[in-house]
Formats: C-alpha cells, sequence, structure tokens
C-alpha cells in the first residue's frame, strides 16, 4: 500500500472538518440565544416568592378572621398593582437594579400593610 495520499481525499476531509465546525458554532449561537430569552422571561424567583408569600399570609388572615373581606380585597389588589409593575419592568426583557429595588419597596410596603392590617385587634 501506499502511504502518501491522494489530493481529492484530503480536500474531503478539510470539507467535513469545516462542516462539523460550522454546525457546532451555528448549535452553540443558538443555545446561547435561547438561553438568552429564556432567562429573560423568567422571573426574579426571590420577588416570586415574597408575593407568594404575600399571598398566603392574606389569605389566613381571612381564613383566622383577622382580615375582612373589604382589607382582603384591598391587599390583592395592592398584590396585583406590584405585579403590573414588574411586568412592565419587565417588557424590555432586563429587570436593572433600580427595578428591582423599586420592586422590593413596594413589597416592603405590602407587607407592613398586611401586618397592619391583621395585627389590628379586630376580630371578624
Amino acid at each position: 500500500m501506499d502511504d502518501t495520499r491522494s489530493p481529492e481525499r484530503d480536500n474531503l476531509d478539510w470539507e467535513d472538518t469545516m462542516k462539523r465546525l460550522v454546525t457546532l458554532i451555528l448549535m452553540t449561537a443558538l443555545a446561547v440565544s435561547l438561553a438568552g430569552v429564556a432567562g429573560a422571561q423568567a422571573r426574579a424567583p426571590r420577588l416570586e416568592r415574597r408575593e407568594w408569600r404575600q399571598n398566603v399570609r392574606i389569605h389566613r388572615g381571612v381564613l383566622r378572621g383577622q382580615l375582612a373581606r373589604r382589607e382582603a380585597l384591598r391587599l390583592r389588589l395592592h398584590q396585583r398593582h406590584i405585579r403590573r409593575m414588574e411586568w412592565r419592568m419587565r417588557r424590555d426583557h432586563v429587570l436593572g437594579m433600580r427595578e428591582r429595588i423599586r420592586l422590593h419597596r413596594a413589597l416592603d410596603r405590602q407587607s407592613a400593610r398586611i401586618r397592619r392590617l391583621r395585627h389590628d385587634g379586630r376580630c371578624i
């Protein structure tokens, strides 16, 4: 057998290698772009957890008679306002530091509101 390779064979190996390289680069670019879109649409877990806990506190307040239906309704409207604020802030797919601070402050005020209404000494 002859140890020398034909130029046609070398050319086919080079083309095959280039096709694989281009495919790998395109797949990597696609994966990175999809991860960016998925990350932009995902909610911040800390904010979501805080909102969920506040909803649970409102619900428990109603069940235990610590909140009147009207108070609970008003608190739920505030919760909805905070969710809408977050949605509006996320329209550009980025939640910046100032926006996070603003949302956390709104959640802090809501938390204080829930506590004040649940512990105002009135039982229903």
